[in-house]
């Protein structure tokens, strides 16, 4: 079936349609999956679409399943639109062993909790949310498939030319965020070699919306005429509901040792194009400054596109979108991507 996109979205609740709509993939790959899924860390940007289309693609394909979403639920009302799409909840602190222990046995298990912004300064926590837990999480559920959301910083920058990292690369992290989210990975694998655990990495960079990411940041910054900084001249960009089609068919991948995939979009973006594309669709003059460095945090993701499909939407409707929604004043989540951070330091 044809995937039909919309020219662009009036209101959150057509976003969060078009976030959510399962592609034939993920119908299939939940037709065949047997048991519940928990979405762990649901409550941040990905998780409630994510949830929500793991709910929608079970439905289409007939089967009967709960999705649990679990997060401390620090907003109430994301928990009642949740319940009210069908996602069932749990408001829990995971690094409690407690709350974590009394968690339901599940045998599918998305992995999403993080933090990065804010890293700096807490460091300690920043090691507890990234690493500790994941080892934690990982031991709770070592009989259940694991889907773990790592990120592509843990490669550190790579020439432009290159065409990204790809999955069999070195690691070369460089900062706490970054070398945290190297030992949440680090510990997945462990469990997974102790104990059999059969689970998948996904190393995103970066997932877009029209309220967060890079195209955001760059747009917001062209209405508000500030200038933009094109020293970190390149970065990937992949549609949010593309990015949660390919993790919920990641629940078919998971093996012993993990498997390692790379979730971006296809093209090497330019910081400098982007922005004057964005300029031109919004009818605002562009200032730019800065000169372009020869490299920059990028991630070849062919293997995953080879796996589950090339991207539904492509960069250039993505930049449509995101002009037509910050022209109009919608919403943002205000949570900056800091991408053209070079130090590591969040």
């Amino acid at each position: 079936m044809e995937h039909r996109q919309p020219e662009g979205f009036a209101s959150i609740d057509q976003l969060e349609e078009a976030l959510s709509e399962p592609s034939p993939g993920v119908v299939r790959t939940l037709a065949g999956l047997e048991g519940d899924i928990l979405v762990l860390g649901v409550g941040g940007k990905m998780g409630p679409t994510l949830a929500r289309m793991a709910r929608r693609a079970t439905d289409e394909a007939g089967r009967d399943r709960r999705i649990i979403g679990v997060s401390r639920f620090s907003d109430t009302a994301l928990r009642s639109r949740l319940e009210y799409w069908g996602v069932q909840t749990i408001r829990a602190d995971l690094l409690d062993r407690d709350a974590l222990a009394s968690l339901p046995d599940c045998p599918n298990v998305i992995y999403m909790p993080g933090m990065k912004f804010g890293a700096t300064g807490q460091e300690a926590l920043t090691w507890a949310m990234n690493t500790y837990l994941a080892g934690m999480v990982c031991e709770r559920y070592r009989e259940s498939r694991v889907v773990a959301f790592s990120t592509g910083n843990v490669y550190g920058m790579v020439p432009v030319a290159s065409g990204g990292s790809r999955e069999a690369d070195e690691l070369r992290p460089e900062g706490e965020y970054a070398m945290s989210c190297l030992g949440r990975e680090r510990m997945v694998e462990h469990v997974s070699r102790a104990h059999g655990t059969r689970a998948v990495l996904l190393r995103l960079n970066y997932a877009h919306e029209m309220r967060y990411g890079v195209m955001v940041d760059l747009a917001r910054k062209v209405v508000a005429q500030e200038p933009i900084d094109v020293t970190m001249g390149h970065f990937n960009a992949l549609w949010q509901g593309d990015a949660n089609a390919m993790a919920l068919q990641a629940l078919d991948l998971v093996s012993s040792p993990p498997e390692v995939l790379n979730l971006a979009g296809p093209e090497t973006l330019s910081v400098r194009r982007v922005a004057e594309e964005l300029g031109g669709l919004m009818d605002f003059a562009v200032t730019l400054v800065g000169t372009e460095q020869p490299d920059a945090l990028l991630s070849d993701a062919r293997r995953s596109h080879a796996l589950f499909g090339y991207p539904r939407v492509t960069a250039r409707r993505l930049m449509e979108w995101i002009a037509a929604w910050v022209s109009r004043g919608g919403e943002s989540l205000d949570r900056p991507t800091h991408f053209e951070v070079r130090d590591g330091k969040f």
